[in-house]
């Protein structure tokens, strides 16, 4: 019994060391890669004819597991959204690319390369902020969002502006002479419109508090209602350096704004960058409790527009208080409004 279990065990370590053998004299595959079809997520056994920017896919084919760069007409995939086996590779398409339908797909692997024909086209445009939001004829405005490639007309209302330049992902426009209205933007993959109305229908500031309105704000000693710089649009811009839980308040004397006819709230913020990651609060007439809005500071060193319904305060039926609260703590916010409107 012993020695059958001695030849078992030399049987067993002969056969590995024969499979290693074996292993070892195997040639390693160098044939290029080939790409059969693509297909999505969804329908995995379906080949498409076309797929949209940022869209995930599935490139099948052959000799794809040392796919080390995936190039769609110039632009790289991330290393970090591609996984590779020998006959599929999962990717999640660029967001932004050259064309608006051709973009051919190139796969790099450690024996070579293949490119495949393939047609990823540009969706709708996105609007996701316009700056300034206010302005007169003739003024500059920058529209920024995705998928502006061929650009062919933008709309204030109804009324066409004049294109002076434009990106993939951002528009300059002339304003028109009605400078009021959605903005509208059409490419050839479709027309989108902006969530928000450029311009306004009263302005608490633009370069100076309307008639009427004075600064009330409390716990923000170095409020200043006339800074000079950054400044969206015009020659001033209103400068707040809260202390913890500060309110920027701004007040209406008798007789109180009357708001049938008005919508929304509009303004547009500059935060300095140890504002990031606070909290502001929006209220009316002195209180929040028939609503307000929050808003936490995301981006600094640039103008972010906000609009919000009168509905979200409780739908006032006239103005007397419009506050901008510090509502963190912080012992240091400085944030920049301009263009505190009525819509």
């Amino acid at each position: 019994m012993r020695n059958f279990k001695k030849i078992w065990i030399g049987i067993c370590v002969l056969s590995t060391l024969i499979a290693c053998k074996k292993e070892e004299g195997k040639k390693e595959d160098t044939t290029p890669p080939q790409i059969t079809s693509v297909t999505d997520l969804q329908h995995r056994s379906t080949a498409l004819a076309t797929c949209d920017f940022g869209d995930w896919i599935i490139i099948k084919g052959n000799n794809l597991s040392t796919t080390n760069k995936i190039d769609f007409n110039t632009v790289l995939a991330a290393d970090s959204l591609f996984y590779a086996d020998d006959t599929t590779i999962t990717v999640k398409v660029p967001s932004i690319l050259p064309d608006v339908l051709n973009n051919p797909i190139t796969v790099f692997t450690k024996y070579g390369s293949v490119k495949y024909g393939f047609q990823i086209k540009q969706p709708e445009p996105v609007v996701k902020n316009m700056a300034p939001a206010v302005g007169d004829p003739g003024d500059i405005v920058t529209i920024t969002g995705l998928n502006f490639i061929n650009v062919t007309t933008v709309k204030f209302g109804n009324e066409d502006a004049e294109i002076i330049s434009s990106t993939p992902t951002e528009i300059k426009v002339k304003v028109p002479q009605s400078a009021y209205g959605h903005i509208s933007v059409t490419t050839t993959s479709g027309t989108t419109q902006s969530q928000g109305v450029f311009g306004f229908k009263y302005a608490l500031f633009t370069d100076a508090l309307a008639t009427g309105w004075s600064n009330a704000s409390y716990s923000a000693p170095n409020a200043v209602v006339t800074a000079p710089s950054p400044v969206l649009r015009g020659t001033s811009s209103m400068k707040i350096n809260y202390a913890g839980w500060g309110g920027f308040k701004l007040q209406k004397t008798a007789p109180y704004l009357d708001l049938n006819g008005f919508v929304s709230l509009k303004f547009s913020l500059y935060a300095e960058s140890a504002a990031v990651g606070k909290k502001i609060r929006v209220f009316l007439n002195n209180s929040s409790t028939p609503g307000y809005k929050d808003i936490t500071i995301a981006e600094s060193g640039k103008w972010l527009t906000y609009e919000f319904p009168l509905s979200d305060f409780g739908s006032p039926t006239s103005l007397s208080f419009i506050e901008i609260k510090e509502y963190s703590g912080a012992a240091t916010t400085v944030v920049y409004i301009d263009d505190l409107v009525l819509m």
